[in-house]
């Protein structure tokens, strides 16, 4: 079964929008493993705008399940990985004006920059993903620098699924085999959500992991963050 990642993030900016500690990022993080998430993923930048250093300092001490930090791998960006020490780093080429990641790296343009990265981040025991386009070519360049997995990006799987749902699988499918195909594990997230998520995981069972924040914090407004993730890991699973 495809494991399911809940991104904090938009926690961190209901709390940084106030100040003080409601709500409580690391009290949050720990209810999500309670209910049943697989893991939780942070994506800090540079401005703090949601998760802070401090926080991923703090629940580096409480995750139990995967603890899976994302960013663009820029020197104090790899400095904080390296002393966490998480389970998985997902890089992700996101500029520090960007409101939200919308693009995948170029493996082949960005090689030289990404091998070393990759190297560091394997010396010490952490697993890496590299966010790509659904482009079967930036899958063989993610195995070609020594990635362990690749996020598939679904921004634009989520964009064309609501009017076209077989079109949206199509976008992705050379690329999801690909990643089978060379032994390469593979993630996905970006807009994923209630509608569209079981389509992916039944077009592609070999999803490893998906990493959901924004929709699935949004949904927790209303259901509450226990029958939230419950109901998104009913997705998750494939007859």
């Amino acid at each position: 079964m495809t494991k399911l990642s809940v991104n904090i993030n938009k926690v961190a900016t209901i709390r940084n929008a106030r100040g003080g500690n409601t709500p409580d990022v690391e009290a949050f993080a720990r209810a999500c493993e309670q209910y049943g998430a697989d893991g939780i993923t942070v994506h800090p930048r540079p401005d703090e705008r949601h998760i802070r250093r401090s926080d991923v300092y703090q629940l580096k001490n409480l995750i139990t399940t995967e603890f899976n930090i994302e960013g663009n791998p820029e020197p104090p960006f790899v400095q904080l990985v390296t002393e966490v020490k998480p389970t998985q780093v997902t890089l992700v080429p996101d500029g520090h004006e960007q409101i939200t990641s919308n693009h995948g790296w170029d493996t082949l343009r960005y090689a030289e920059y990404l091998r070393p990265l990759v190297d560091i981040f394997h010396q010490n025991s952490i697993r890496v993903s590299i966010f790509v386009d659904p482009d079967s070519r930036m899958v063989d360049g993610a195995k070609a620098i020594g990635a362990d997995r690749v996020e598939l990006y679904t921004g634009p799987y989520a964009a064309l699924y609501g009017r076209d749902p077989e079109g949206a699988i199509r976008m992705y499918s050379d690329a999801a085999r690909k990643a089978k195909e060379i032994g390469l594990g593979l993630n996905a997230g970006h807009d994923l959500n209630l509608k569209n998520l079981q389509a992916f995981i039944a077009a592609f069972p070999w999803t490893d992991e998906v990493s959901i924040g924004q929709a699935l914090i949004s949904d927790a407004l209303y259901l509450g963050i226990r029958e939230t993730i419950k109901q998104y890991k009913e997705q998750t699973k494939v007859s």
